[in-house]
C-alpha cells in the first residue's frame, strides 16, 4: 500500500485528500464501438502485439509504479503514453481522474502484461466525486498532447461515450460488481492520431464540459541508454 495526495475538486469546494492505494488495474479494450476498438488492436498488430485474449481485459500493475511527477525514466526510446480517465476507491466513495498509461511498445510484443509493469503510470493530482459526473459521464472529454521534435501535436481525443459505462467495467473486473477500496483503475484510451510513437513530452487532460473544468497534467521522457 501506498499514498498520494490529491486535490478534490467538488461542485463548492476544493479539499486536499490523501489516498492510500494498495492495488493498480489497467483496463484494457474498453471500448463500446468495437470498430474503433479494433482499430486501436489492429494499430497495435503492426506493431507485432498479440490480439488480447479478452475484451475488456484487466491487466495488474504494481500501485507504486503510480506517479504525480512531471517527468520519469524510460530505458531505451520504445516507450509511449496514452490518456485515459482513472477511478480512484476509498471509504465507499468513487473519484475520477485522467492519467497516462505509458507503456514500453518493444517489450508489449513480447507481453502486454510485463510491459504494463515496465514504465511510471503519471496521473494528475486533481480528482472529482464521479457522483458528480455521472450524470453528463458521455459527454467529458479525453485528449492528449505530444512533443515530438519540438513540435507539439494532437495525438488522441475522444468523449467518454466511446468507453464502457463505468458500473459496466466495474461489474466486469471486480467481484460482485464493487469497486474496492484502495483500488486504482485506468479505464482505456483512444486510438493515436497518426499512429503509436515516441514522445520527448506528453500531455493529457480530462474535459468536463458541463461543468466547465479540466483536469489536466504533463511530464517530460527521459530515456536512459541501453548499454547491451
Amino acid at each position: 500500500m501506498f499514498d498520494l495526495t490529491f486535490t478534490i475538486d467538488a461542485k463548492d469546494a476544493t479539499t486536499p485528500l490523501t489516498l492510500a492505494i494498495d492495488q493498480l488495474v489497467i483496463a484494457g479494450w474498453t471500448g463500446r464501438d468495437t470498430v474503433a476498438r479494433d482499430k486501436h488492436i489492429a494499430e497495435l498488430e503492426e506493431m507485432g502485439i498479440a490480439r488480447p485474449a479478452s475484451t475488456p481485459i484487466y491487466y495488474r500493475a504494481s500501485a507504486r509504479r503510480l506517479t504525480q511527477e512531471d517527468s520519469i525514466e524510460c530505458t531505451g526510446g520504445d516507450s509511449s503514453g496514452e490518456v485515459e480517465f482513472v477511478l480512484i476507491g476509498w471509504q465507499g466513495r468513487i473519484f475520477v481522474g485522467c492519467g497516462s498509461d505509458h507503456t514500453d511498445r518493444k517489450v508489449e510484443a513480447y507481453s502486454v502484461t510485463v510491459s504494463k509493469q515496465m514504465c511510471d503510470k503519471p496521473v494528475a493530482s486533481t480528482l472529482w466525486e464521479l457522483e458528480d459526473v455521472i450524470g453528463h459521464w458521455d459527454k467529458m472529454i479525453l485528449r492528449s498532447y505530444a512533443t515530438i521534435k519540438g513540435e507539439r501535436v494532437l495525438y488522441q481525443e475522444g468523449t467518454l461515450d466511446a468507453m464502457l459505462p463505468v458500473a459496466d467495467l466495474i461489474a466486469r473486473g471486480f467481484d460482485g460488481g464493487k469497486f474496492p477500496d484502495g483500488s486504482a483503475m485506468f479505464g482505456g484510451t483512444f486510438a493515436a492520431k497518426g499512429g503509436i510513437r515516441p514522445a520527448d513530452r506528453f500531455d493529457f487532460e480530462l474535459e468536463d464540459p458541463v461543468l466547465k473544468r479540466t483536469i489536466r497534467h504533463g511530464y517530460d521522457v527521459v530515456t536512459l541508454p541501453v548499454r547491451g
